[in-house]
């Protein structure tokens, strides 16, 4: 599997967020083109403020390796990280980072901050991103406009 494919698996657990009614964000860790962990947003549903896609992703991967650490992996995620999603792939030594759309109000690698710029973390990441934007985008877009309708 490609950088592609492994944006669209995220795309498809961002769908399931938005089935349960939560902000569609989706997330995959690969490392040597094996699925590590997945995961998509659920604060809503597990009463967690911590449990974006990215953090969720991080911890299945992390219990599967038995490691807190997934250096050589990837992240892939549907949106641009907040501080916090950014804060745990940098402790979890994710090598690279996808993304697919953008976040103008609190996204931490271009939008804002520039995170990945910065000279005082310990760890330097890979970042890409705009990968599927306008996919990820048209399903933010349609979640937030079908949540405005009710």
């Amino acid at each position: 599997m490609n950088d592609e494919d492994w944006m669209r698996r995220a795309l498809t657990l961002a769908e399931q967020a938005a089935e349960a009614g939560e902000v569609p964000v989706g997330a995959v860790v690969v490392r040597d083109g094996e699925l590590l962990g997945e995961g998509y947003n659920q604060p809503i549903v597990a009463h967690d403020p911590t449990s974006h896609a990215e953090v969720m992703a991080l911890r299945h991967a992390a219990r599967n390796e038995q490691n807190y650490r997934l250096p050589g992996s990837t992240l892939y995620v549907t949106l641009e990280p907040c501080t916090m999603c950014f804060g745990a792939l940098i402790h979890a030594r994710v090598s690279r980072l996808v993304y697919a759309a953008s976040e103008p109000r609190a996204g931490v690698c271009v939008s804002q901050l520039q995170l990945p710029e910065v000279s005082f973390y310990n760890h330097k990441m890979i970042v890409e991103g705009g990968l599927l934007a306008e996919e990820s985008a048209a399903l933010l877009k349609g979640f937030f406009a079908r949540r405005r309708g009710k």
